[in-house]
């Protein structure tokens, strides 16, 4: 497990699908914000599920998010679009409805930040969210992730278009920020 303070991240147990299905995807409102994809009915165990466990693959790492103290399931947080030629990932998160705003993002930020630029040696992480999601911006922004630019109108989210904001972070901006204690 990678640990921060406040959170740990872990592989995917079988015992975490249901509740992540449950609270984070069967909820359309909260998937459709967080995912570039048209939301459609997926039951636990089909094999589209976000949340199934599949083998590893050089492209994507998935974590379950556990809070520490005490220890329960708090959300998911990914890399993705992992690209080791060009040494650049995707970052993402999602946590589960009782565990947002209790300042547990920034952290899973910041384990998601030492996985990717200590452990796969990448050189950058970006982040593309709704440009109204004040919490992931926050959480990003503690980070040390810089604002690169509004993609306007890209998302299609539960019947209108929305902007998203682009963040980037390099990975000698990681080492200068002090924030590589994350193990």
């Amino acid at each position: 497990m990678l640990r921060g303070s406040k959170v740990g991240l872990r592989a995917r147990y079988t015992t975490d699908i249901e509740i992540l299905q449950a609270e984070l995807y069967d909820d359309v409102v909260t998937r459709s914000r967080a995912d570039s994809r048209a939301w459609r009915p997926l039951s636990p165990d089909s094999s589209a599920s976000p949340y199934r466990i599949a083998e590893p693959t050089d492209d994507a790492a998935c974590f379950s998010v556990i809070e520490l103290d005490p220890e329960n399931l708090a959300g998911e947080a990914l890399l993705w679009g992992i690209d080791l030629h060009n040494r650049k990932a995707h970052l993402g998160i999602s946590l589960r409805p009782a565990f947002r705003g209790r300042g547990l993002g920034a952290d899973v930020v910041r384990v998601l930040c030492h996985y990717g630029f200590v452990v796969l040696g990448l050189q950058r992480l970006q982040i593309e969210t709704l440009s109204d999601n004040a919490a992931m911006i926050a959480s990003a922004t503690k980070n040390g992730f810089k604002r690169e630019g509004v993609i306007r109108r890209s998302a299609w989210v539960t019947g209108a278009f929305a902007d998203e904001l682009l963040m980037g972070l390099l990975a000698d901006e990681w080492s200068s920020n002090g924030a590589e204690s994350a193990t």
